[in-house]
């Protein structure tokens, strides 16, 4: 048996966010990440819609990039306190992210977050809130997925949080708040989508109600991307949809190894983290390479390659066209071929090659490796990420 999650309804196209003024409740607490919300006044307006739908509103803003355990802690004990019966996170995936295991704590005081970190292991939520989210970036796919991304900053481990009980209630995508995001952020967070969508088709658990959904978001990030990226902004609304559709298909289908590979190396290094969606970015070409050993995988990726219009006869020809263009829309976006060269080259390569081992054991235990078409061996990730910080071909 397969399941097939979503939110129970989802709002969608520019205005959505006065949706909120029909939520049905007595108190919201509304999570955000740091000033961008307010800056634009969005926060403003989702104060004053919930407080049309007659709830009392209460604040915890400046949720950091990648959210640590600490924060979801206070976050919790701000609920605990508050007592609401909606949780409304805004922002990018952070506040989203960090919401959903606040709501876990909130629900049950007695839990730790270590409780949290076994995939699918969730208690049963909704005994005392809901929960509304609204992405304000376009990549994540928070809003309607069954994930969250937790950092342990005192272990240097991203968790990915997993449970069908921490998809949404309510997804509200109104495009008119990734309107405001700036280029690099576009740039990653549309590579992170479109590594969801081809990681979700290519996926062990992937089904005929995912693969539509994978393939639809594939075809709209590769053709509108790179003008979202310019700042056409018609396109940047389409990109706000397309990163939607690709969080539907991987949060029923789940994800693989460039996703293993990118929470476990994003916060393992004293010179600064890797920001998620581009050292997916980067990863994406070495796995896709890597998995195309698996044969079932390789006919998926030339699937992918045919639907985008890329050219090649056989299988490892489009295999090869899909990474060629992968790269070709890296370089485009300015994202660089390698972690060598991430920003500037602040991952120190002695302490990288010291954790090397380490980080490689941690990837293979991720939650994602289970469902990628090829799992690695130590030596096989080892070499697989040694690669992705030289840019070194993959020949194994």
């Amino acid at each position: 048996m397969s399941r097939f999650t979503l939110p129970r309804d989802l709002y969608h196209g520019k205005g959505t966010l006065a949706e909120l003024k029909n939520l049905v409740g007595k108190k919201a607490i509304l999570v955000v990440g740091g000033g961008s919300m307010k800056r634009f006044g969005f926060l403003d307006q989702a104060v004053d819609y919930l407080k049309e739908a007659g709830m009392e509103v209460e604040l915890f803003e400046n949720v950091e990039p990648d959210p640590s355990v600490e924060t979801v802690k206070r976050g919790a004990q701000a609920m605990l306190k508050f007592k609401p019966d909606w949780i409304v996170a805004m922002g990018g995936g952070s506040p989203i992210d960090a919401a959903k295991a606040m709501w876990a704590l909130y629900e049950y005081p007695e839990i730790t977050f270590e409780d949290l970190i076994t995939p699918f292991s969730f208690p049963t939520l909704r005994q005392k809130a809901k929960f509304c989210a609204i992405p304000s970036t376009s990549g994540t796919a928070t809003e309607v997925t069954a994930f969250s991304v937790i950092t342990d900053y005192s272990k240097g481990i991203k968790y990915p949080l997993a449970d069908f009980n921490i998809t949404p209630d309510v997804a509200i995508v109104d495009p008119a708040l990734a309107e405001t995001m700036p280029k690099k952020l576009t740039a990653f967070t549309g590579m992170d989508a479109m590594t969801h969508a081809i990681e979700a088709y290519v996926s062990t658990l992937n089904c005929d109600f995912t693969d539509p959904l994978a393939l639809h978001a594939i075809k709209m990030v590769h053709i509108f991307l790179k003008a979202s990226y310019d700042g056409d902004m018609a396109a940047r609304d389409r990109m706000h949809n397309a990163q939607c559709l690709a969080g539907m298909a991987f949060s029923n289908a789940l994800l693989g190894i460039v996703h293993s590979m990118a929470h476990k190396t994003g916060a393992a290094y004293s010179g600064g983290h890797i920001v998620h969606g581009c050292a997916n970015a980067m990863y994406l070409p070495k796995v896709i390479k890597f998995n195309s050993k698996n044969e079932v995988a390789a006919i998926r990726y030339a699937d992918i390659a045919k639907f985008i219009d890329l050219k090649g006869n056989t299988t490892t020809e489009l295999v090869d066209a899909l990474i060629v263009e992968i790269k070709a829309m890296n370089a485009s976006l300015e994202i660089p071929t390698c972690i060598k060269e991430y920003e500037g080259g602040i991952i120190d390569e002695k302490e990288f090659n010291d954790k090397l081992s380490k980080v490689s054991a941690l990837a293979i235990g991720d939650a994602c490796t289970g469902s990628n078409p090829r799992i690695p061996t130590q030596e096989e990730m080892e070499k697989l990420i040694h690669a992705c910080y030289y840019d070194e071909e993959i020949d194994f």
